[in-house]
């Protein structure tokens, strides 16, 4: 068995030919302004305009907010019309994504967010943070770290060209996973036994952000192959669809970013420093965790496809699920949520930055 020089799958061949086919459109190239810009935006419009953010944020079911759930679907569709179900069977013969995937998001990343977190607010910041807000600061953290990302890494897997249906496993096992143990894990780092799990919000954030998707864009696969005739005119089919519809992937994110931004403008103008302090060890978690992956990934000689997304996936989090188990457990205005909050500020802009250095590091990789 190597994983060095894999055959093509069709799932791999569909997403090559539609990233040689559509290219780097205009808002991919500059996404990085489009983003920071974006940022700006929603702060700022978060401020001017609290009453219809306020409104926006209170659209939600299961602490899942409707708007950034329909805005992040529009993200990951594309991606999933690239799902090749006939290609699953391969999963099996390259199993070290699966591996490096299991390894960091369940054994390494939650119990290195928690000795950061100690180590930033207990020692580095002692003198900044009163101790009892501290501890609320380093469970926000250790919920955070315990909860692997389900929808937006389609997207940053999508932006790397990553293998759509790889990704799609590597996704699914970790939800699987979650559902076993995630509070266990949250329960011994946190030293408490009573964590009460929201099955709504992890239940229908799976719903939404996975299985809807994925059927609306395998029903699209089959359309487009159907009226193809032929395997290879699908193929080009499918490139011609996601191409198209790729500028409106990019503009749900935008819009997303602004939303994000604008739920917690007040919080950003109002305690700058505080928010900067709780962004130090995400960050250094967030970096060093993709060091982690993207590096076992290198090593092991994972092709790109396959190493990038494997990357991604341990280095963002299922903010939802973090957010909605912090409130439950300390309520709305507590150091916990607000850490969480952070989490997902942080997230974005962070995520892109590692999507740019993934492909610009394509040519360390073994495959396309």
């Amino acid at each position: 068995m190597n994983d060095q020089n894999d055959i093509a799958t069709p799932s791999q061949t569909a997403s090559q030919s539609a990233s040689q086919s559509g290219g780097i459109g205009f808002f991919e190239k500059w996404l990085s302004i489009w983003v920071a810009l974006c940022i700006v935006a929603g702060v700022m419009l978060g401020n001017w305009a609290p009453d219809l953010f306020q409104f926006l944020a209170g659209l939600e079911y299961a602490s899942v907010n409707i708007v950034v759930a329909i805005l992040i679907w529009g993200m990951v569709y594309p991606m999933m019309v690239n799902v090749d179900f006939a290609s699953l069977r391969h999963i099996g013969e390259r199993p070290k994504g699966l591996i490096i995937t299991i390894v960091v998001n369940w054994l390494i990343k939650p119990f290195t967010m928690v000795a950061l977190g100690i180590l930033f607010f207990e020692i580095f910041f002692v003198d900044l943070i009163d101790p009892a807000d501290a501890q609320q600061y380093i469970a926000g953290l250790i919920l955070l770290g315990a909860a692997p990302c389900t929808a937006m890494v389609f997207v940053w897997s999508q932006l790397t060209r990553g293998d759509p249906t790889y990704t799609l496993v590597q996704v699914s096992l970790n939800d699987i996973i979650m559902v076993f143990a995630f509070a266990p894990i949250v329960a011994l780092l946190l030293g408490v036994t009573d964590i009460v799990v929201p099955w709504q919000t992890l239940i229908l954030s799976v719903i939404l952000y996975v299985v809807i998707p994925l059927i609306a864009g395998a029903i699209t696969r089959k359309r487009l192959i159907g009226t193809s005739g032929q395997s290879a005119d699908g193929e080009a089919a499918i490139a011609r669809f996601t191409g198209r519809i790729k500028p409106l992937s990019i503009m749900a994110l935008l819009a997303t970013v602004v939303l994000l931004f604008g739920f917690q403008g007040h919080v950003i103008l109002d305690r700058p420093l505080l928010i900067a302090l709780i962004a130090v060890p995400l960050l250094v978690q967030s970096y060093g965790i993709f060091v982690v992956a993207y590096g076992a990934a290198y090593l092991w000689r994972v092709p790109f496809n396959i190493a990038a997304p494997c990357a991604l996936i341990g280095t963002s989090n299922f903010f939802e699920l973090a957010v909605a188990v912090a409130i439950s457990l300390f309520g709305l205005n507590s150091g916990a949520a607000l850490t969480t909050v952070v989490g997902v500020l942080v997230e974005v802009p962070v995520m892109l930055s590692l999507v740019a250095f993934a492909n610009r590091t394509r040519s360390w990789f073994p495959g396309k």
